[in-house]
């Protein structure tokens, strides 16, 4: 690390910190007390509020009437948090209150017009991959609050055409395949739920039961998503299926690798015989065998049936 990287990271490192000692800083760089010195020295000299405490019990302070020096980004740095950024033009709904071109531009207004004009040339030939995402999602900032504050909240939800109500106290958000799920456990049930938050009607708090702590829910996926009478499959697949398993799998699957064969084992609860079909369906030739044989049966009917209706039309 050389000294501007040092001063940067040691920035972040003082922020929050009301004092720190000269040792804390020769500790955490691995550097001597004379370059500690000239590093709190340099510190100093770039705005950042620290004022020296003398005598025996010595200390640099850090006022805090006043900002810290902002941090400054190389600009591989910048490139990166710019294309992260506008990626989100691609959601309908994010958990955010924001105008994606509002902060676009309160961006570029923090860099020289030198920089901003060297953004918009790379942005004509440069973007990161996103699925667009249709469905706006109401209540999907309510869903993050419940969750970070651990609180059990009453959901309506609307699964094919039947709106329902159910005690959840939510866990996950995630974004995948132009959609926005919530994971959650179901007090009734007693068991893991996913939900699709365009699909939630209403959402409030819940004083009937009691929360659970976040750390309950940090488990493997085979303890957390897997219900009494689940089926364990194996699926080998071919190489050019590893691109496939790698561009859209879910938690109760994993990919192996034994013997130069690769197999995609797992699970499916009951009533997810829909779901587990169809996605092997996706790798066609590239499935060199299946287990077990009810899984096999469950592909070939659909199939059959696929065919009959294309035969149809």
């Amino acid at each position: 690390m050389n000294k501007s990287e040092r001063l940067n990271d040691m920035m972040l490192f003082l922020n929050g910190k009301n004092s720190f000692n000269l040792r804390d800083i020769m500790d955490k760089y691995e550097i001597s007390k004379s370059t500690a010195l000239r590093d709190v020295d340099a510190l100093e000299k770039i705005g950042m509020p620290i004022y020296s405490q003398h005598g025996r019990n010595g200390y640099y302070g850090i006022l805090r009437n006043r900002l810290l020096s902002p941090i400054v980004f190389n600009i591989d740095e910048v490139f990166a948090l710019y294309f992260s950024m506008i990626t989100l033009r691609a959601y309908e709904t994010t958990p955010f209150h924001l105008n994606i071109e509002k902060l676009k531009g309160k961006f570029e207004s923090c860099l020289s017009q030198e920089k901003v004009e060297m953004l918009h040339r790379v942005e004509k030939v440069f973007s990161l991959a996103s699925v667009q995402h249709a469905n706006p999602c109401q209540f999907l900032s309510d869903i993050l609050q419940y969750s970070i504050e651990e609180k059990v909240c009453d959901v309506t939800y609307r699964k094919n055409e039947v709106d329902t109500k159910y005690h959840i106290q939510f866990f996950n958000i995630s974004s995948a395949y132009g959609q926005w799920y919530a994971t959650g456990y179901n007090f009734e049930t007693d068991s893991t739920q996913v939900f699709r938050c365009d699909k939630v009607l209403g959402i409030g708090e819940n004083n009937q039961y009691y929360s659970k702590p976040f750390s309950e829910f940090m488990k493997p996926s085979d303890v957390l998503y897997k219900k009494h009478g689940a089926i364990d499959f194996e699926v080998e697949i071919s190489k050019n299926g590893i691109d496939l398993f790698h561009k859209e799998h879910y938690p109760s699957m994993q990919l192996l690798c034994e013997n130069g064969q690769y197999f995609i084992r797992g699970f499916y609860n009951m009533g997810e015989e829909t779901f587990i079909t169809n996605y092997f369906m996706y790798y066609g030739e590239n499935i060199l065998s299946i287990k077990p044989i009810t899984l096999k049966n469950l592909i070939i009917e659909k199939v059959s049936i696929l065919k009959n209706y294309f035969s149809e039309i």
